[in-house]
């Protein structure tokens, strides 16, 4: 098997009396998708920050394309090619879809620009940012303002400028959050295509989306890794369904 593009190793997090992560261990492989799935209040999101460099883990490791990256910031691991989503989109309502896009690409790009013009500058940053319309499927709309998209597109439009600083892992929390079947459906299709290229570790509620797209899942309870495995092992593990999934029947892939 491929080397890992990640790894967590025992990772903890505590804020004061509250353990939301206890020793996650987990791996991430190039162009797999592995989910992280759980109930409310199981320390996804916090796992997910602490790789990202948002919050600091007490204690455990991260190695992100065989380099520890523990104590590094968010903007240090953007740059050797993390990129990730908010479960609450952050786009900029008032900018086009193709402004939004060229100024995420802008800021994960930092000084990398300074020795071009300022037209050199933009050129490249738009085309980066066509190209990433594109392969969300909203070519059509990157000179419509942001705040007349649909919700479905405002998910498409926040992978597109994740995507613009051309990431090996993708970092998507919720990404069919408010969906309904269609927008949903719309969103396995663009991750399906987009395993052919980078690692996606994924936060998701929608189980019929995970099923779908992911090649491994690990299962979260109570901040602590409950079971690891293919979809149909965890589908078939008792103790996930008596944690999670209860009588829930996904068809199997």
């Amino acid at each position: 098997m491929a080397e890992a593009i990640l790894e967590t190793r025992t990772l903890s997090k505590s804020f004061g009396a509250l353990r939301a992560n206890d020793q996650v261990s987990l791996t991430v492989y190039p162009r797999e998708t592995h989910a992280i799935i759980g109930p409310n209040g199981a320390g996804k999101t916090t796992l997910i920050a602490q790789i990202a460099g948002e919050i600091a883990p007490s204690a455990g490791t991260i190695v992100f394309r065989g380099r520890d990256v523990t104590s590094l910031p968010a903007h240090r691991r953007s740059a050797l090619g993390l990129a990730r989503t908010f479960q609450i989109t952050s786009i900029i309502k008032s900018f086009t879809a193709l402004e939004n896009v060229a100024t995420a690409a802008q800021a994960r790009a930092g000084h990398s620009f300074h020795f071009w013009s300022v037209a050199d500058r933009a050129a490249d940053l738009n085309a980066r940012a066509r190209a990433a319309l594109a392969r969300v499927g909203l070519a059509a709309r990157a000179d419509m303002p942001s705040a007349s998209l649909a919700h479905g597109e405002h998910r498409q439009l926040e992978i597109a400028m994740a995507l613009a600083s051309s990431p090996a892992l993708l970092i998507l929390d919720e990404p069919t959050a408010g969906m309904g079947p269609d927008e949903s459906q719309q969103i396995v299709r663009l991750l399906l295509e987009l395993k052919a290229d980078l690692a996606i570790l994924l936060i998701e509620h929608d189980m019929d989306v995970v099923f779908s797209v992911a090649d491994r899942l690990t299962v979260l309870v109570n901040g602590r890794v409950l079971a690891s495995g293919a979809p149909n092992t965890i589908r078939r593990d008792p103790r996930v369904r008596e944690a999670y999934l209860g009588d829930e029947l996904v068809p199997e892939r």
